[in-house]
């Protein structure tokens, strides 16, 4: 269980993905903001960036791989774990280059996933927790 109350965004065009991801990760103490689309999430106005995006590389109209290089457009550095039923040497490559933290293939295990969210927000939560 986390300790801070992070916000993530999960970001799926599939409605039982979606909210698998989204229970999974409130029951781990995370906030959620969920999003049935790219541009859905580009258009939201969100209080603040999330701490962690969790993001569908397929979808229609915006793929995960336009989100990331908007998000990266408008200076938006947010970590970033893409989830792709269509493992794509090409995508993935593209993806951890401009930043990524992780690329994993549906189907997700639980561990997997908590893992490598714990990667992305290691150096934030470290950063939180530094005495000021």
């Amino acid at each position: 269980m986390t300790s801070s109350r992070m916000l993530m965004a999960v970001i799926d065009d599939d409605a039982p993905v979606r909210k698998a991801l989204t229970r999974l990760l409130r029951a781990c103490g995370y906030d959620v903001e969920a999003f049935a689309s790219g541009v859905e999430f580009l258009e939201s106005s969100h209080t603040g960036a999330p701490d962690c995006l969790v993001l569908d590389v397929h979808m229609p109209s915006v793929s995960g791989l336009d989100v990331q290089a908007a998000l990266l457009d408008r200076g938006i550095h947010v970590p970033i774990i893409f989830i792709t039923a269509f493992d794509d040497n090409a995508m993935r490559e593209r993806a951890l280059q401009k930043g990524a933290v992780a690329y994993l293939r549906k189907p997700l295990t639980e561990q997997t996933l908590l893992a490598a969210i714990a990667t992305a927000v290691g150096p934030k939560r470290k950063h939180d927790q530094a005495p000021g």
